[in-house]
């Protein structure tokens, strides 16, 4: 791979991995509401999923998932429900968690959630065609993209995980049901919702 593809590459991880979507909107609030150590699952979860997807968008999964309708459908309507799902708990979250109640969210559930995540199907799909196939050396190409996404995946959700365990003890103010962490999950929520509108919105553009 040559330096201008590598430093393409690197753009195109900055700006898919640390712009705000539903990974780093769930790695900020898991932290926030449970605290840095217990959001660490979902943080590992997500490059660690979107890995998986990577690998699999490689072997043509992605063109046969994205050229399907019903497939690609039913993809989006569960990732829909899922995260509207999600935005409906924070919503309803009033009280700071411990530390011995899990997070909503653990490493499974945060691997499965890559794939009804049309945003990462959309990501890997971009990588595959256009730095991994078409050239005679496709697994040498891939295996060095897939730590370079795997590490701005974790460094991202990371990023946004400590933002939100920064943001803990302000918000629990006084007590644990102060205003201010009901405001914050209900905004979290909403980005959430938001992310869920765009989602909805790319994966109905080319129909």
């Amino acid at each position: 791979m040559s330096s201008d593809e590598l430093m393409a590459l690197m753009a195109l991880s900055t700006v898919g991995t640390f712009t705000p979507g539903p990974n780093t909107a769930l790695s900020a609030t898991l932290a926030a509401n449970h605290g840095l150590r217990r959001a660490l699952p979902f943080v590992c979860a997500v490059p660690a999923g979107w890995g998986i997807l990577l690998i699999l968008n490689a072997a043509g999964l992605g063109v046969m998932v994205l050229g399907f309708p019903p497939l690609r459908g039913g993809l989006l309507a569960t990732g829909v429900l899922y995260l509207v799902w999600l935005a409906w708990t924070l919503a309803r979250t009033l009280r700071l968690s411990d530390s011995t109640q899990g997070p909503i969210v653990g490493f499974l559930q945060g691997v499965m959630l890559q794939f009804v995540n049309i945003k990462a199907w959309f990501l890997a799909l971009s990588v595959v065609s256009g730095w991994v196939i078409g050239h005679d050396n496709t697994w040498e190409r891939l295996l060095e993209t897939l730590p370079i996404f795997m590490l701005f995946g974790l460094v991202s959700n990371l990023t946004y995980a400590w933002i939100g365990a920064s943001l803990r003890h302000w918000l629990r103010g006084p007590d644990d049901t102060a205003l201010r962490l009901q405001w914050f999950n209900r905004g979290m929520a909403l980005a959430l919702l938001a992310t869920v509108a765009w989602m909805v919105r790319a994966a109905l553009a080319p129909l």
